[in-house]
């Protein structure tokens, strides 16, 4: 039935309900904020928690700072509390909050203070909102106390405030996490009167507070901070509810903020500002790069690494793009991600550059029709552009560039004056434009720009009028000797941009290259340990350094490849390795979990969820861009290897489960065909024995008895043959190895068949000399009893012949039967378990094990058996088996 649209705006949001039903599996975070410390926010959680424990509630106190006020400490009274962990730090012993025990302890509420607090010593996290965030995971219900100060997206603007710099920082997306933000509020007269009374800090403490951050002014704007904070998580709130409810309400258009960023100081506070921009109308927002062919300095990239990974944790997604022309991939990227608003930082420009040079977020004004553009101002310092930076901070090398440049225009100038002894020539300075397109092409720009004033120097002092000395005769000269300048350095700014393209297009060449050979490495590669030893090994050399890579098995994580192969993981360094499957996030090393291990740890993520985690050597010493990019290419191939070599193995798995069901499914259609004709032929019998008994004949009731005795027999052959192929399928069928006199055991198989189809006729020919073989004399006649059994169903009316004779090392015996043969395409299967195939004349297929089952046998007994259609006049099937001599070789004759 269709839907109108009525219909589909009363249905609830998904993603609203599917955010819902996540919060339903972890505990829930409640956050008391305040404008400053003092206003009573743990005062308020604890009187909170003191109700909580009277209704008979489970709550305990993990951790809460009094800071000595006595109001705040008599609340603890009757609330259990858990004792603090002992570290050392500096010498001296700290008391930390003890998350290990919180865990075993599991109650339903846990109050931990200070959530912008900073742990010390070997704790598995460097800040306590990370051990609340586990806290909460594991399904407790936290309380927690944090400062507005302490939020990073705000922290500039409350250094700017007070004037104060806010070292312990709280990602916004903790707060945004929280289930319920309470406000605890204060007006900041009477905060300030509590800090003269003492009822904040101790009194040495408390003026310099009131001197220097608790003013009136600043806790004004603090508390403003708090109010719109509160006021902007209470709105997203209501939105969830209305969506989660399917309750129309006034919605917002869809905002989303595009922001760029570069590696300079200024985009840190583009970042923090876009997150409070972005805060405040509920908006995605996308931060991007866009970086030049030629590569940057490692500084440079550096500092652009860590704004990135601010913008991660205030909640931004990142992407960084490779182009010359900033202005087109920027709103490029704006049209294709739909960004409605560009925030962009910008300085002040001074008036001879705004003469020559409009900046970029003036060109981004002049082209990004309909989209709004946010300027951070910064105003401390004029613009940097990359081609002054590289020219006011020499780079590395400068000396060697220098010389390069120096060399190259003593070598033009001596070449000049050479060539000047056998003729003059007016364009010599072409040798000085050489030496400058040489010295950019091996050693930079730096080299370019100190050739091109070495060549002009030494151009007029050896070759323009007077020569020998600096002064210029004609105003020609001083114009060509200018444009000359000019046409140096430009020429050699082209060829030192030439060659920071050429040196990067081959490092990314070469990656390319490796990419590309790990990739086919693993297209060829369906094993799961090939995919780890080619990942580890390709990572290292990569990155030169230790690799390591760790797979889910029983419950657990375990060390599974690592190069070079003796690198061993500690308990900190699994323990990361752990956190890092569990949470799907970085562990270890430079992370925010366990940063005391050596390795850094990452989940290999595919499709179906997490398949391993890769482990690298880090000591902090955090991988450069290039390397980050490597390594993200490789660990993505890898993870998806290993998913392939899992979905391998799973296949194969089904394969046999399959075969398996088919099995089954065969083994009872032939049970209940097999069993069901015997028992009705017994059943009958019996029936008409005792209803008819006396008043048959006596030849009838040995017809019945006789129907009996073989139908029994019949079915006892029938259980037999389960339970051999069930020994064969268990791997149980144990062969003796004693002395088997062949002709024996054909003779009483014969015997035995004779005994059982009376009606066939078998022909025995078994040679007089045969040798004794070691083997087992039951199951060898149970293979010859099996193989006449089939010769009686297939075989016609023509006789059943049974061979025997010896053939080199070998005894051969074979049964031949006349029937109508097999099918060459069925040769391959005849000895296939449930293999049935033909009309035999009269009698049921049977099970289909005989066969089957006289492979297994003949196996055990360390022979051959194999099947030949047509046998003789082109009909008929001869099966033969091959037994090896003994070592003996004892004939019967010798034995008589």
């Amino acid at each position: 039935m269709p839907h109108n649209d009525r219909d589909l705006k009363s249905r609830p949001d998904p993603d609203a309900l599917l955010a819902l039903a996540e919060q339903g599996k972890r505990g829930k975070l409640t956050v008391f904020l305040g404008a400053a410390p003092g206003v009573g926010k743990t005062f308020a959680m604890l009187t909170r928690a003191r109700r909580l424990k009277e209704e008979g509630g489970d709550i305990v106190i993990g951790l809460v700072e009094t800071h000595g006020r006595g109001e705040t400490a008599a609340l603890l009274e009757g609330l259990e509390v858990l004792p603090r962990r002992q570290v050392l730090h500096n010498g001296r012993t700290l008391h930390e909050f003890d998350l290990d025990a919180a865990l075993a302890r599991r109650p339903r509420v846990i109050l931990v203070d200070e959530l912008a607090h900073t742990n010390f010593g070997e704790s598995r996290h460097p800040k306590r909102y990370q051990d609340i965030e586990e806290l909460v995971d594991a399904g407790i219900d936290v309380w927690t106390a944090l400062n507005i100060q302490h939020l990073e997206s705000l922290s500039d603007v409350v250094a700017h405030i007070a004037g104060v710099p806010v070292r312990e920082r709280v990602p916004d997306t903790v707060l945004n996490r929280a289930d319920d933000v309470l406000l605890v509020d204060l007006p900041p007269a009477e905060l300030i009167e509590r800090l003269k009374e003492g009822k904040v800090y101790l009194p040495d403490n408390a003026k310099r507070a009131a001197d220097r951050f608790f003013r009136l002014g600043n806790l004004t704007a603090l508390r403003e901070l708090a109010l719109r904070r509160t006021a902007d998580r209470v709105d997203d709130q209501m939105v969830d509810y209305l969506r989660q409810n399917a309750i129309e309400g006034p919605w917002g258009a869809a905002e989303r903020l595009l922001v760029c960023i570069g590696p300079d100081p200024l985009s840190e506070k583009v970042v923090r500002t876009a997150s409070r921009l972005a805060s405040g109308l509920n908006a995605d927002w996308l931060v991007v790069s866009v970086e030049r062919a030629e590569a940057e300095s490692s500084g440079a990239m550096r500092q652009l690494d860590e704004t990135f990974r601010l913008a991660e944790q205030l909640g931004a997604e990142t992407r960084r793009i490779i182009g010359n022309d900033f202005v087109e991939e920027i709103l490029k990227l704006a049209r294709r991600e739909h960004a409605t608003q560009i925030v962009i930082g910008t300085r002040r420009h001074y008036f001879p550059l705004r003469l020559f040079r409009r900046s970029l977020p003036d060109a981004l004004a002049a082209r990004a029709a309909g989209i709004a553009i946010h300027l951070v101002t910064d105003g401390s310092a004029p613009a940097v552009t990359p081609a002054a930076r590289r020219s006011s901070a020499l780079p590395d090398g400068w000396g060697r560039g220098v010389a390069i440049a120096a060399g190259t225009a003593v070598a033009a100038t001596a070449l000049g004056l050479l060539i000047e002894q056998f003729v003059v020539l007016q364009n010599i300075s072409l040798l000085f434009l050489l030496a400058v397109l040489v010295s950019a092409t091996y050693a930079g720009y730096v080299a370019a720009i100190a050739a091109a004033l070495i060549s002009v120097l030494a151009y007029n002092f050896c070759f323009i009028e007077p020569v020998g000395t600096f002064t210029v005769a004609e105003p020609h000269e001083v114009f060509a000797l200018f444009v000359f300048l000019a046409a140096a350095m430009l020429a050699g700014g082209l060829a030192s941009r030439i060659r920071e393209q050429a040196k990067t297009a081959r490092r990314r060449a070469a990656a390319t290259q490796a990419l590309y050979d790990f990739s086919r490495k693993l297209s060829g590669t369906a094993n799961a340990e090939d995919v780890l030893w080619a990942a580890v090994t390709q990572i290292h050399a990569t990155l030169r350094r230790n690799a390591a890579l760790l797979l889910p098995e029983d419950g657990d994580v375990r060390l599974m490849a690592a190069w070079p192969p003796d690198t061993e993981l500690g308990l900190t360094d699994t323990m990361a390795g752990r956190w890092a499957f569990e949470k799907k996030e970085a562990a270890g090393n430079g992370t925010g979990t366990l940063p005391n291990s050596p390795f850094q740890f990452r989940p290999l993520m595919s499709p179906h969820g997490v398949v391993g985690v890769f482990g690298f050597l880090q000591e902090d010493k955090p991988l450069e861009i290039n390397e980050e990019r490597a390594l993200a290419a490789i660990l993505d191939q890898t993870a998806i290897a290993v998913d392939r070599a899992r979905l391998s193995r799973e296949i194969l798995d089904q394969a046999a489960q399959l075969e398996g069901e088919k099995f089954l499914a065969a083994l009872l259609s032939s049970i209940s065909h097999d069993l069901r004709t015997p028992l009705a032929t017994i059943t009958g019998a019996v029936t008409s024995l005792r209803q008819l008994g006396e008043r048959m004949s006596e030849e009838s009731r040995d017809d019945l008895l006789k129907s009996i005795e073989e139908e029994s027999g019949r079915l006892t052959r029938f259980v037999a043959n389960l339970l051999d192929m069930t020994r064969i399928e268990a791997g149980t069928v144990n062969a003796k190895r004693d002395w088997v006199d062949v002709a024996d055991v054909v003779h009483s198989a014969v015997e035995r068949a004779r005994k059982y189809f009376p009606g066939r006729v078998f022909e025995t020919s078994i040679a007089p000399d045969l040798p004794l073989i070691r083997g087992d004399s039951v199951l060898l006649g149970q293979v010859i009893f099996n193989l006449l059994d089939n010769a009686d169903r297939f075989g016609g009316d023509e006789p059943v012949s049974v061979y025997g004779r010896r053939e080199e090392d070998e005894i051969v015996l074979s049964v031949t039967d006349l029937g109508k043969g097999i099918a060459p395409a069925d040769l391959d299967h005849v000895f296939d378990k449930f293999f049935r195939k033909g009309k035999p004349d009269g009698r049921s297929l049977g099970t289909g094990l005989g066969l089957s089952i006289s492979k297994g046998f003949v196996e055990a007994m360390d022979g051959r058996i194999k099947a030949e259609s047509p046998a003789m006049k082109r009909r008929g099937t001869r099966i033969s088996m091959r037994f090896p001599v003994a070592e003996t070789g004892i004939t019967e004759k010798e034995r008589g």
